[in-house]
């Protein structure tokens, strides 16, 4: 069967544009693959601790229709769980954006991090402000905090091997919705993207989260800051966003009603909007 080409038109020329468009970059420690969506001012969005680039894809897709050119990648590990054999820490990761960055020759991008993803991007502002235009975090706790759900997500990580399809452990991700999310769609797409990080990549990074303490780099932070916290996130302390407030008096800070840390996921406009609003008020000074 034969198909007669047609002539793109103006309508079909600007949905191929807004495709995504996967590539990779050599970088000193490995190779990074990453995703663009859009057009317009570069904005780098960070990954969480598990999922990749996949979980954030539909904030990646919501940002790009505020006009801007969505820049997501792997951290490292991702998609090599044999990294590992060689040990990294969270300030390898942050010369890892650091460098891609720089490889990409984005000049100033805006720089989105998603809950551990958050702690990279404050890292390399602190160190590298220069680098970037300011940055946005989402699901963001300045430390580690010892409570039952981390003890328990933390050692059920480290000692068992967890199966890909049990009901039962897939249930812990609800409490990450900030309760049970009414489309069963939803919490499936959360599930089946967190289970392509390894499962030792996963431990490796909840490691790495266990040390975190923000606090020391919070006086460096001379950027444009926006701390988004979702009212029903049980992995950020209100007192951690008091605490954030105070040591960076000028960043912005908003809370997301109703969303629990996985908003990033279910509440993509809302965030999405946030993030347009702050860049437009407090870096390119649009009126």
């Amino acid at each position: 069967m034969k198909f007669a080409a047609q002539p793109l038109d103006s309508t079909t020329w600007h949905s191929v544009q807004q495709l995504p468009r996967l590539s990779s970059a050599v970088l000193s420690h490995y190779t990074v693959r990453f995703q663009t969506w859009g057009q317009g001012r570069p904005l780098v969005l960070v990954p969480g601790l598990a999922g990749g680039m996949g979980l954030v894809t539909p904030l990646a897709e919501r940002l790009a229709q505020q006009h801007y050119q969505v820049i997501s990648y792997e951290l490292r590990g991702e998609d090599d769980c044999f990294s590992l054999r060689r040990r990294f820490d969270l300030n390898d990761l942050v010369n890892d954006l650091d460098e891609f960055i720089q490889d990409r020759r984005l000049e100033k991008p805006l720089v989105l991090g998603i809950s551990f993803g958050g702690a990279i991007a404050l890292h390399l502002a602190a160190r590298n402000p220069h680098r970037l235009a300011g940055v946005i975090t989402q699901g963001l706790n300045l430390r580690f905090e010892k409570s039952l759900l981390r003890h328990i997500a933390g050692h059920v990580l480290s000692e068992y091997p967890l199966p890909r399809n049990s009901p039962f452990v897939n249930q812990f991700f609800n409490l990450l919705f900030g309760g049970k999310p009414r489309d069963r769609s939803v919490s499936d797409f959360v599930a089946s993207q967190i289970w392509q990080t390894d499962q030792s990549v996963m431990t490796h990074r909840f490691r790495l989260a266990e040390k975190l303490n923000l606090k020391p780099i919070l006086n460096q932070l001379k950027l444009p800051v926006m701390l988004i916290n979702a009212e029903k996130d049980l992995l950020v302390s209100a007192k951690a966003v008091d605490e954030f407030a105070r040591g960076v008096p000028h960043a912005v800070i908003k809370e997301m009603p109703g969303a629990g840390h996985l908003a990033f996921v279910t509440h993509t406009e809302p965030i999405s909007r946030l993030a347009a609003q702050f860049a437009d008020q407090m870096i390119w000074k649009k009126k």
